[in-house]
């Protein structure tokens, strides 16, 4: 429920401040780095428990940097011409860049905590090994796909190389919701109930995202309409 609240929030923040992060990306790039760091140094150091509270729900359960590529996701599902995919398609590059740095506090410290159990010489369950190597994958599409979102990067790559790398965010996504599972479904299958109903918000956004994102591409086709 905290995430569907999250999210909701997120929507509502993305709609109203589209003409602010237009015109001040910058701006809100830097408050992400900012969140960051002090993300990374509560995970080290004590932090004002109201600080780390927020920030534990913000960033190291990846709410709301996945609550920002939700919406960049959603985006490719309205039609072409319809008011919300012109009101938010013209920062949706920004939206992805806020969201790929808000996630990499959240990657380099998730990663960091596996290394020990990884490199430490003991027996590692095989789904240690999973989760590892599914945040390697996550982490380098991460890389990628944050990194060309750039406009400078843009500009020096290939139009059609840029989109059909682009297109691996749908890999991306995929395995976003492979990871939601690997990290809910054992606590929901035992019983949780608060793990259940997260699973469950989980599996509405990204199972509705795949059948309308097909339906859109679909109806695109029809009428003729590039993607």
């Amino acid at each position: 429920m905290t995430f569907a609240i999250i999210l909701a929030c997120t929507v509502a923040a993305c709609f109203a401040l589209r003409n602010p992060i237009k015109k001040w990306p910058m701006l809100f790039y830097a408050l992400a780095v900012i969140i960051d760091l002090v993300y990374v140094v509560g995970s080290f150091y004590e932090l004002p428990r109201a600080v780390w509270i927020v920030l534990f729900t913000l960033i190291q359960k990846c709410t709301l940097s996945l609550a920002i590529f939700i919406v960049v996701m959603y985006v490719g599902v309205f039609a072409k011409g319809s008011k919300p995919y012109m009101w938010l398609k013209g920062i949706r590059a920004e939206l992805s860049i806020i969201a790929w740095i808000l996630s990499l506090g959240h990657m380099v410290v998730y990663l960091m905590s596996y290394v020990p159990r990884i490199f430490g010489g003991g027996i590692i369950k095989g789904n240690v090994m999973f989760a590892f190597v599914l945040a390697v994958v996550l982490f380098v599409l991460l890389i990628v796909l944050g990194v060309t979102s750039f406009n400078f990067v843009k500009k020096r790559m290939d139009n059609d190389s840029w989109v059909k790398l682009q297109k691996l965010a749908y890999l991306f996504y995929a395995l976003v919701y492979i990871h939601l599972l690997a990290m809910l479904l054992p606590a929901a299958l035992h019983g949780g109930i608060q793990a259940g109903i997260t699973t469950g918000v989980y599996s509405v956004v990204f199972i509705a995202y795949a059948v309308l994102r097909v339906y859109r591409a679909l109806a695109d086709r029809r009428a003729g309409i590039a993607d």
